[in-house]
C-alpha cells in the first residue's frame, strides 16, 4: 500500500516521509502512519488510533502507539494538542493554527483561517524564547 501523506507532505510516500524526518520506517511506524494520514487532516487520540490499528489487524500495543505518536511529534510530522492534563490529541496538520474543543463530544476541530487575534504576550523570562502559542477555545451546546 502506498499511502500519501497529508498537509505539508502531500503526494509523498509514507516511507519517504519517515526517512526524511530521520525515522526508520519500521513496519509498525509505516502502518500507523498509513492509518494517521489516509484520512487527511485530523485530530486523533492515542486510544482512537490504537482502536483503528486493532480494527485494521495491525499488531501494536497502546504503549507503542503512544511512543510512535510522540516520535512523530518530535520529528515534526504531528502537532500535539493538549486539552487537559489528561487528554492529548495529535494533529496531522502541523502548521500554525488554533483549535476548538467540543466538550461532551471530546472532539477537536481547527479554528478556520486567521480566527484568533492575539494581543501582547506577557514578558518572557530571561534566557527563554516563545516556541509556539496554542489557543484552545472550549465549546458546549447552549443550555
Amino acid at each position: 500500500m502506498t499511502t500519501k501523506m497529508a498537509t505539508g507532505t502531500a503526494g509523498k510516500d509514507v516511507t519517504d516521509v519517515l526517512r526524511g524526518a530521520g525515522l526508520r520506517p519500521t513496519r509498525q511506524r509505516v502502518s500507523l502512519a498509513e492509518l494517521l494520514y489516509s484520512k487527511g487532516d485530523r485530530h486523533i487520540s492515542a486510544e482512537l488510533l490504537h482502536e483503528e490499528a486493532v480494527a485494521a489487524a495491525v499488531p501494536v500495543s497502546l504503549a507503542t502507539v503512544y511512543n510512535t505518536l510522540h516520535q512523530f511529534t518530535e520529528a515534526g510530522l504531528l502537532r500535539e494538542v493538549a486539552i487537559d492534563g489528561n487528554k492529548t490529541y495529535f494533529d496531522t496538520r502541523v502548521s500554525e493554527h488554533h483549535h476548538f474543543f467540543i466538550e461532551g463530544e471530546n472532539r477537536v476541530i481547527d479554528i478556520p483561517g486567521e480566527g484568533v487575534g492575539l494581543g501582547e504576550l506577557p514578558e518572557i523570562p530571561e534566557g527563554m524564547e516563545v516556541t509556539r502559542v496554542d489557543v484552545v477555545v472550549r465549546l458546549r451546546e447552549k443550555r
